[in-house]
């Protein structure tokens, strides 16, 4: 009945689910489409609180990194696109913000709960999962791995 509430994020090694999520532009996203680049997903609670402002915040001030690093960077969670749109254009976030209704991509990844559970995973280009922890890790840490 709880079991949500204690799980772990997926493995370091393992396999990222696939998904296709819509983003904040009308786009969609798909992570199959997405081999051959690193991937960080940042699963979120909420557009424009506090903890979650702060952490996009911080990746966005190390956007330089990752382009040079070729990293693609999405948050992840399932308000509606217009909030992600506000939310992204208020704080200039230079990175799609995807929209996962219900969310399906979050129980995928065991992020899913009462709110999104704040879980920052790192894919490889071959696909497998480089980096994987809930919380706020720096940049840095996510960028390194």
């Amino acid at each position: 009945m709880f079991a949500w509430l204690f799980s772990d994020p997926l493995p370091v090694g393992t396999l990222a689910p696939d998904f296709s999520l819509p983003d904040d532009s009308g786009g969609v996203v798909k992570l199959s489409a997405l081999r051959g680049a690193d991937v960080v997903l940042v699963f979120y609670p909420g557009d424009d609180t506090p903890g979650c402002t702060k952490q996009l915040c911080q990746l966005r001030d190390h956007w330089s990194e990752a382009r040079a690093r070729g990293v693609e960077v999405f948050g992840v969670n399932p308000q509606s696109a217009r909030s992600h749109v506000r939310f992204r254009e208020k704080f200039h976030f230079p990175f799609p913000l995807l929209v996962d209704q219900g969310q399906k991509v979050a129980a995928l990844y065991h992020a899913n709960g009462l709110i999104v559970k704040r879980t920052v995973y790192r894919i490889g280009p071959d696909g497998i999962i480089r980096f994987a922890r809930r919380g706020m890790p720096s940049p840095e840490e996510v960028l390194a791995s």
